[in-house]
């Protein structure tokens, strides 16, 4: 009689078992994490929405929009699944975010709504401190180390540079064949009326304007203020002839309210973030950025020109000798 009662109690203690696994194996859960909670104003952190689930369930994530709470920025989202090794019947599914912000503040980043086979389930809610620049105004301001003297001989710099030489040993060699050949050629009176000379496009004018400003090197020579400053204005004056918008004697703010509804990418907008706002932090706040940001926003202004120029349309000459569009 013991012998049964102990029998079907091992046996109900496996079942219970058995069923307590099966619905452990079940449980989706869900949790949103930050990599970093506080950054300073045009950093990026991540925001990930996990979720921990059975192989063979299916999840719908939210889709967010290109800002979280007004002021959070969204750079970019993917997409991640990985196994769990502990339980080959279990995965973690993560939708991670690349997030930035340009005002100083601390937002609240909302709960989100997954919604799953078990019903919606929900996230909790993170907080990001957007931190600006401080400035102790009460410690004395030391110049940069200048740096160390390195012997660079004339074959060193050859070495460096002999594409350059071989491509302006062609182009004088070019040149002067033009020459010699303009000059010995037979003339030929004009019969058709020479074309006007077409007006050179604004992103033509700023890409030579900032080439020329690199080749200064500003920078390299501690001034950096100053060359922040002409960065900024080439920008500036550049969104005023592609967009028709007023940009000088105007504050960032003002110009990105006036570029609200012009047709500009997301990613390109966060690169001329960056330039206007580290020109304003350097000539207002007296910031001094590491060499890498002096590049980045001369790699910024250059790639934002690029990627937005306006697209030129060149007359067709037709027949008959009428131009044609």
């Amino acid at each position: 009689m013991i012998n049964k009662c102990f029998f079907k109690c091992l046996l109900l203690i496996a079942l219970l078992t058995g069923f307590a696994f099966n619905v452990n194996a079940q449980i989706t859960v869900v949790e949103a994490k930050l990599d970093q909670s506080t950054i300073r104003i045009g950093d990026q952190t991540r925001l990930r929405l996990i979720v921990h689930q059975s192989l063979t369930e299916k999840v719908n994530f939210p889709k967010l929009a290109d800002s979280i709470a007004g002021k959070i920025q969204i750079v970019s989202s993917k997409l991640d699944t990985v196994l769990d090794k502990d339980d080959p019947k279990r995965k973690t599914v993560t939708l991670s975010y690349v997030i930035t912000s340009f005002d100083q503040g601390t937002y609240t980043i909302p709960a989100y709504e997954i919604g799953s086979s078990a019903g919606v389930l929900k996230t909790n809610e993170l907080t990001l401190m957007v931190q600006t620049v401080k400035v102790d105004t009460t410690k004395a301001i030391y110049d940069i180390k200048q740096p160390l003297a390195v012997s660079y001989t004339f074959w060193d710099w050859l070495k460096d540079h002999w594409v350059w030489v071989v491509i302006g040993f062609v182009a004088i060699l070019i040149i002067g064949g033009i020459i010699w050949y303009l000059k010995k050629r037979p003339k030929v009176e004009k019969l058709v009326k020479e074309a006007a000379r077409p007006e050179i496009p604004p992103h033509t004018i700023a890409l030579n304007k900032l080439q020329q400003l690199r080749d200064r090197k500003l920078w390299q020579q501690e001034a950096v203020k100053e060359y922040h400053s002409e960065l900024s204005d080439i920008i500036r004056e550049y969104l005023e002839k592609r967009y028709v918008v007023k940009t000088h004697e105007k504050t960032t703010d003002e110009i990105f309210a006036a570029l609200k509804y012009m047709d500009i990418a997301n990613e390109y907008r966060v690169k001329l973030n960056q330039v206007l706002i580290l020109a304003d932090l350097v000539k207002f706040a007296k910031e001094r950025p590491l060499p890498v940001d002096n590049e980045l926003s001369m790699e910024n202004a250059m790639g934002f020109v690029l990627k937005t120029q306006q697209q030129v349309i060149v007359p067709q000459q037709a027949e008959g000798g009428s131009e044609r569009v």
